[in-house]
């Protein structure tokens, strides 16, 4: 399987880094192809909501990093989004990229608009985490949904959720052989789509 490891944290070679490439080492150890994209790497405008996409399939409105990542999505049988907790919720950079999968989605023409998604072409999954300084996983708050909800709607399914607590400083997880080995283990245990 190809897997897209789509980090989210404004902060190099912090825990959500360390998180996503143990994820990603674990599947490559299982024999999958791995790639990692850390979106604060890419210029990501947010969406104007201008609909141009829904005509011409792609975002026209910007010619930025979303340009570069889009047919990585589509090769992807797994997508894993991960996100520090910022005001309960992703990071900024992270919204901008689930927003600008928008292009993926195909609307009726009828008001409420019903709607599929190109992405439903094939069965694809979904890893998502977010990790958070406090110790109870309530103070993540709309992080986790806010990752899962836009994916499921794209056609994805959900097949590992969860949050990484009690982490803050910067490289701090490396501290913790448990959960680092856990995570290695969720990669290596990916099943086959």
């Amino acid at each position: 399987m190809k897997i897209l490891g789509t980090g989210g944290s404004p902060r190099k070679g912090g825990n959500t880094d360390i998180i996503l490439k143990e994820i990603l080492r674990g599947a490559g150890d299982a024999g999958h192809e791995t790639e990692a994209v850390f979106l604060r790497d890419y210029t990501i405008n947010s969406c104007t909501g201008c609909e141009k996409c829904r005509k011409d399939l792609t975002c026209t409105r910007f010619n930025d990093g979303m340009n570069l990542i889009y047919p990585k999505i589509e090769e992807a049988d797994v997508m894993i989004l991960a996100s520090p907790v910022y005001n309960y919720n992703v990071t900024a950079i992270m919204k901008s990229f689930i927003d600008r999968l928008y292009p993926y989605y195909i609307f009726s023409d009828d008001r409420p608009r019903k709607y599929t998604s190109r992405l439903m072409d094939r069965k694809r999954l979904a890893v998502v985490f977010s990790v958070c300084e406090q110790t109870d996983s309530r103070e993540m708050g709309f992080a986790e949904e806010a990752m899962s909800r836009p994916l499921e709607a794209l056609g994805y399914q959900i097949y590992l959720s969860f949050p990484i607590c009690g982490f803050f400083d910067r490289k701090a997880v490396l501290g913790d052989e448990n959960i680092l080995k856990e995570v290695y283990l969720m990669g290596k245990n990916l099943p086959d789509r």
